[in-house]
């Protein structure tokens, strides 16, 4: 039902597949994503599950209306009255009982744990928020607001589309250009077409290398191949659901 770490064994959290929850096709089966077309009450239930298999509190479990940017905000509990803090793609904390929660269907899933502060991290990279940093400012938050050091910050990059799937437009390679400053081991044009391809996976990768990050490991798992596991929104042409990913100290 979901992929974890076997190095934080002290951390329950977990990168969870598109099985064992109730929803039916095209959002078969463990649909989180609210917005999809997927009736609320399947949603609910399927959180419920998510949550439940990892024994965590739901009541205290905190998420963002996710934008494909790179805002990150530092989460001490739920809002009363809303579902999500605020609308941004990174999440914090170093409270225990507080689960963080994101959703996904090809975008990158980080999760991010330093064990000797004790603060743990997760954000949501699309290309936009890929070239936007937002892995690099989630390590920047977990620095200047807990005093983590780079170096202590163990990092995951999660099952999304890969980079043989995930073709792209010239605008995107501009935009990886610009951030990067290179599009050497990023960008992969096909030799019949020209066309560009985006590895998601290692852009993440140096972006956190670039942040001091030493000990990151990427999961390898493309969405948009292995469907069905996960959902894919480019595999399965939009109509799909979410799965989800989850982190508690």
């Amino acid at each position: 039902m979901f992929y974890h770490n076997p190095h934080w064994e002290s951390l329950k959290h977990g990168i969870f597949t598109r099985r064992g929850g109730v929803s039916p096709a095209p959002f078969a089966s463990l649909n989180l994503g609210g917005n999809v077309g997927d009736t609320p009450q399947s949603v609910r239930n399927n959180h419920e599950r998510m949550y439940a298999s990892l024994g965590v509190n739901d009541r205290r479990a905190c998420t963002v209306w996710q934008v494909h940017g790179n805002d990150v905000v530092i989460a001490q509990g739920p809002v009363r009255g809303r579902r999500w803090l605020a609308l941004a793609d990174g999440l914090v904390t170093d409270m225990p009982d507080v689960p963080l929660s994101m959703r996904f269907a090809d975008c990158v899933p980080l999760l991010f744990f330093d064990p000797v502060q004790g603060v743990i991290g997760m954000a949501h990279a699309g290309w936009r928020g890929t070239v936007a940093g937002v892995g690099a400012k989630v390590v920047e938050t977990m620095r200047t607001a807990y005093g983590c050091r780079p170096r202590d910050i163990e990092a995951v990059i999660g099952p999304s589309i890969g980079p043989e799937r995930y073709q792209v437009g010239e605008e995107v390679v501009e935009a990886v250009h610009a951030y990067y400053g290179r599009l050497d081991g990023l960008i992969r044009r096909d030799a019949t077409d020209g066309s560009a391809f985006l590895d998601l996976w290692a852009a993440n990768a140096l972006d956190l290398q670039r942040a001091g990050l030493e000990q990151i490991d990427i999961a390898g798992i493309c969405t948009a191949t292995h469907t069905d596991e996960f959902f894919s929104h480019r595999a399965e042409h939009g109509r799909t659901g979410r799965f989800g990913a989850v982190m508690c100290l």
